[in-house]
């Protein structure tokens, strides 16, 4: 496309989102998290990457406020000291909708490697939280996860934006 200004990453023009698809994600990714399955240190945190995700291509629909109240109900939900989760989401969205503007210009691998350091900054967030409180340290293992959120960001890439993927133009005299 001569003329548009478009990211190097992009491809093609998305539409716009649908808020439904949204927060159904949002809302998706919060019951997985409550889902019961031994909770390791290591497993993902499926709520902060889908919020990073969100923070970073509709920052103004999910904010900072929106991941404080996520993290929120995830702090009643696994009884962890009120304001644990919610402190560490809202670092992480913090610093995605700081970065969200230069991240998009990259593709999804080189975004996979700027957003690692976000999760692993959630992650510090919250074991300090609990080494404060008195908790003991829950191993190196809690580093794991953030390499696995950040492995699963081209993933979420693909499913979340599908919905907004234009089909291809047919028409050769219209350039969008």
């Amino acid at each position: 496309m001569k003329g548009v200004i478009m990211p190097r990453g992009a491809d093609q023009l998305l539409l716009p989102v649908n808020p439904l698809f949204l927060w159904f994600t949002l809302l998706l990714a919060f019951g997985l998290n409550l889902v019961p399955s031994g909770r390791s240190p290591a497993m993902p945190d499926f709520m902060a990457l889908t919020l990073v995700f969100w923070n970073v291509h509709q920052p103004r629909r999910v904010g900072i406020g929106w991941s404080f109240l996520f993290g929120l109900l995830m702090d009643v939900h696994q009884g962890a000291l009120l304001g644990q989760h919610a402190l560490a989401y809202t670092v992480l969205s913090y610093l995605a909708i700081m970065i969200h503007r230069r991240l998009l210009w990259f593709g999804v691998v080189q975004q996979m490697l700027q957003v690692m350091p976000l999760f692993f900054a959630a992650h510090v967030a919250s074991l300090i939280v609990r080494l404060v409180i008195g908790d003991s340290f829950p191993g190196w293992s809690l580093f794991i996860a953030p390499l696995i959120e950040a492995a699963l960001w081209p993933v979420a890439s693909v499913l979340l934006l599908a919905p907004q993927r234009r089909p291809p133009d047919p028409d050769k005299n219209r350039p969008l």
